[in-house]
């Protein structure tokens, strides 16, 4: 198996208060930790995290993301994700997590949906 990581350009979004996060690898138990941190670090009211280079989430991936969001609620926060893939979307949907995310097509869509 080729070396698991994950790259995360983090920028601002077009609207104030917005942040993206573009995520590059696979988001696993190895690669989970600099995501936590990076999205428990983030103040943003939205965050929208760009999964359209991630090919692989683990259990602990999903957990990660499960933390993000219950995180970003509570404090009257948003979390928006954009191209999530098939593969990704159904691991989601089996672990029975997905009813908790918005989808969105394109960041420009994720933008325009959570602007303040």
């Amino acid at each position: 198996m080729p070396q698991e990581s994950l790259r995360i350009d983090d920028q601002p979004g077009t609207q104030p208060g917005q942040r993206i996060l573009r995520l590059e690898g696979t988001l696993v138990m190895t690669t989970m930790f600099e995501f936590q941190a990076t999205v428990r670090a983030d103040k943003s009211q939205a965050l929208i995290i760009d999964f359209s280079n991630v090919s692989y989430v683990d259990s602990a991936g999903i957990g990660a993301l499960v933390g993000a969001y219950v995180t970003r609620q509570n404090g009257g926060r948003s979390l928006g994700l954009v191209g999530v893939s098939e593969r990704v979307h159904n691991a989601l949907q089996v672990t029975r997590v997905e009813q908790f995310f918005r989808f969105f097509d394109s960041v420009s869509a994720a933008e325009e949906a959570t602007a303040a």
